[in-house]
């Protein structure tokens, strides 16, 4: 015998004037403890599986087809030797195709699947160089590409933009982000731009970036009637669910998008064309599908980070406040998805300054769309940024850290919202003093042998996040034990781990007792694992359905209990029960509570209120950033060879998941101040690098050692009072690095990535 109850919490908590949430009690210690992924054991021994690894039965492998051209049409398809090929079984083209919609990706968002709002393979248009156009489908992979190499296409090419140069040319319009425009100007910067004794004035750029994440986007599919199942790799199975039901005609509870292991996302494990394909050519074909995309595969139809140039202008009094500050340039977008890399985010929110100002032009580019990657916006806004201080802390003689320091805002420097919690101040000093800033010599002074060294710095910086739609289902068993259920995501970051050492704590129960459930688009919640919000989000989640959890419990225990007369605000869990918080011997246990109401289990949900806390509050979280390079007087050839990141994320909930998060991104940031570069002929439209041994990111020799700390300061208005960490590691590290090799040469390079080209 089973009870369910559902609740929505209150919006007024974690806002000035909520009520507070006393309901952890901390006597396990989970939280703050260094556990191992729960998940790591069944990766090791190769259990746990990922999209393209369910066998289904009679299932086919896709292969496809990419566009040669940039733009046109397809005026001929010669599939006869193909389709004759052994093992093949069908040939889909825009001619045979099932009839699929155009529907955002996001119920509230006006984004198609991949960010493309454009027909999928429904008619014979072309619109950029790597669009998919034919699926083969055969009792092999092999089968299944080799047949795809016989496919004869036959174009008519339109003109076509496919310079960056030439796109700005043909003039740009005012970027958005949430359909408002990402421009403003408060007070006059030309002004104070001016008069100012110390100024500087500088552009930068950043090139196309590719995503290559380890495990290739892939998904297995399966038809039933008019259901359909799709075993994802997706950072997002609940929206997947409701745009697929949408392309196809049928109901949301009519698919079902599983994604339990993800091996790696960083933003681009979203919902792409070739999910949508697979399915399509199951329900042509009558059979599973399994479709994994080739390394070429991924650039060709999964985007990155679109090119930027930036201007970045600082106008400083001789004490270091900043009178004026100016962040504008331009990113190039598709002209179906007018998504920009938003490089101005930063200037938004990490310094004070008498005026400000901020300006994104959008141009457009007929190329593959651009999406979200790691920090899209603060990655390589913070490089442009970072570089800028940096350079004006030189004109000024003035250490870059004080600098920075001098103009640490109060409050919101847009909004003059008060801020919630922020220790940039003591991230700076921390850091300064563990990496041994105080040893830092001019630039070019300090020499070993052939290597030059040199030290940087530069400030990282990502807000909090939390969306609607957060929901949990929590069942208390007659055992003590409890499963927490929500639609959630684990790409490696330990989301199963950390929220585990989360729910145990807030129910007192140890580790063991506890099954955390997800990445499944059954369960309850509408949750992203993007933004660094899923941390936020399934807290918030969890203490929604504890919430309720508690007050039934408290019904159920009637008053022949030692809990008799307590309210929900006055017990949490203790010792496998609830307890009284402030005289904890009134307790009694979960197993008692439910044998005395004649109930296996007991079935709550929770609903999260909409992210109140974040109109109230400023929510940021920073860090300071310090590297130290080699750069060699020979062949211009450098090699970081430590790296410190300090921050102020709030409470860290499990050290060991977050170091690992951490020191990632900084990895990823190295990768992008010294290698990453999406090489695109512009004379073709085309990538032409798209594979790991062309586009180069950093590899074990590349890592040298490095720290990470904390302040690990909770964030009050923050449930658990922790923000998320997965973003803000690669923010200004670009900028570090570029200022440690000034530091070190006195060159300074404002484009990305730095090559030894660019030294020498």
């Amino acid at each position: 015998m089973a009870m369910m109850k559902a609740v929505q919490l209150a919006p007024d908590s974690f806002i000035p004037g909520g009520r507070p949430d006393p309901l952890i009690r901390e006597q396990h210690g989970n939280i703050g403890k260094s556990l191992s992924r729960l998940d790591g054991p069944l990766k090791v021994r190769g259990a746990a599986r990922f999209a393209a690894e369910f066998p289904l039965d009679g299932m086919l492998y896709a292969s496809v087809a990419f566009s040669g051209v940039v733009k046109g049409r397809i005026s001929r398809i010669d599939a006869a030797a193909a389709e004759a090929a052994p093992g093949v079984t069908l040939v889909m083209t825009h001619l045979n195709a099932p009839k699929m919609a155009v529907v955002p990706l996001i119920k509230t968002q006006p984004k198609a699947a991949g960010n493309i709002d454009l027909p999928i393979m429904q008619d014979d248009r072309v619109h950029w160089s790597g669009q998919p156009i034919a699926v083969v489908l055969a009792r092999t992979q092999e089968q299944a590409d080799h047949a795809k190499s016989l496919l004869r296409f036959e174009y008519e090419t339109e003109a076509s933009v496919t310079s960056f140069a030439e796109a700005k040319a043909k003039g740009t319009q005012t970027g958005q982000a949430g359909g408002r425009p990402l421009k403003m100007e408060r007070g006059d910067t030309d002004k104070a731009l001016a008069a100012a004794p110390y100024k500087v004035d500088s552009i930068y750029a950043t090139p196309r970036q590719n995503h290559n994440a380890i495990e290739l986007h892939a998904c297995t599919v399966a038809w039933d009637g008019d259901t359909l199942h799709v075993h994802d790799a997706s950072q997002l199975v609940a929206h997947s669910a409701w745009s697929l039901a949408h392309t196809f005609g049928i109901a949301e509870e009519q698919v079902r998008v599983t994604s339990p292991f993800v091996g790696g996302g960083f933003g681009g494990k979203c919902l792409w064309w070739h999910q949508m394909l697979a399915a399509a050519a199951a329900k042509l074909s009558g059979r599973p599908v399994r479709l994994m995309l080739s390394r070429e595969g991924v650039y060709r139809i999964v985007g990155g980070r679109g090119p930027t140039e930036q201007r970045v202008a600082i106008a400083a009094q001789a004490d270091g406040t900043f009178d004026a500050l100016v962040h504008t340039g331009t990113a190039a977008v598709s002209p179906h998805n007018p998504m920009p890399e938003p490089f101005i985010l930063p200037v938004m929110s990490v310094y004070a300054s008498g005026s400000l100002k901020f300006d994104l032009e959008v141009a457009y580019v007929d190329t593959l769309a651009n999406t979200f990657m790691r920090a899209p916006g603060e990655a390589v806004g913070t490089f442009a940024l970072e570089s800028a201080i940096d350079e004006l802390a030189v004109e000024m003689g003035m250490d870059p850290i004080e600098l920075r320091l001098k103009n640490e805002p109060e409050t919101n420097p847009l909004t003059g919202a008060p801020i919630s919690q922020r220790d940039t101040e003591k991230a700076y000093r921390d850091g300064a003093e563990r990496f041994g800033w105080s040893q830092r010599g001019a630039p070019g002074s300090r020499r070993e042998g052939e290597w030059q060294i040199g030290m940087g710095v530069a400030t990282a910086t990502y807000p909090y996040y939390r969306e609607p739609g957060g929901a949990a289902r929590m069942t208390l068993a007659r055992d003590g034990g409890v499963t927490v259920e929500i639609a959630a995501h684990e790409m490696g970051m330990g989301t199963m781990t950390a929220h585990t050492q989360v729910i145990a704590d807030r129910l007192g129960l140890p580790l063991d007792k506890v099954d955390f459930r997800y990445g499944d688009s059954f369960q309850p919640g509408v949750v992203r694992g993007a933004g660094a919000q899923q941390t936020a989000s399934i807290g918030f989640s969890v203490i929604a359905a504890h919430r309720e959890l508690v007050v039934e419990l408290l019904k159920l225990a009637g008053n022949d209990t030692p809990l008799a007369g307590l309210t929900a605000d006055e017990v949490g869990g203790f010792n496998g029960g609830l307890a009284k918080l402030d005289e904890p011997g009134r307790h009694e246990s979960y197993a008692s509570i439910l044998a005395r109401a004649q109930l296996d289990e007991l079935v709550v949900e929770g609903i999260a209120p909409p992210p109140l806390e974040s109109q109230h509050w400023s929510m940021h979280s920073h860090g300071a950033m310090f590297c130290e390079v080699g750069v060699n007087v020979v062949t211009g050839e450098i090699r970081v060879r430590r790296f410190l990141g300090s921050f102020d994320c709030g409470r860290i909930l499990n050290p060991k998941t977050a170091a690992s998060q951490f020191r990632g991104g900084i990895i990823m940031g190295i990768g992008l101040a010294l290698m990453e570069e999406t090489q695109f002929d512009e004379r073709l439209g085309r990538i032409m690098n798209p594979s790991l041994a062309e586009y180069h990111i950093p590899v074990h020799m590349d890592v040298p050692e490095i720290e990470v700390i904390w302040t690990d300061i909770p964030d009050p208005h923050a449930p658990m009072g922790a923000r998320g960490i997965g973003e803000i590691g690669i923010t200004g590290v670009g900028a570090a690095v570029a200022n440690a090799i000034f530091n070190a040469t006195g060159r300074r390079i404002r484009d990305l990535p730095i090559t030894l080209d660019k030294l020498l």
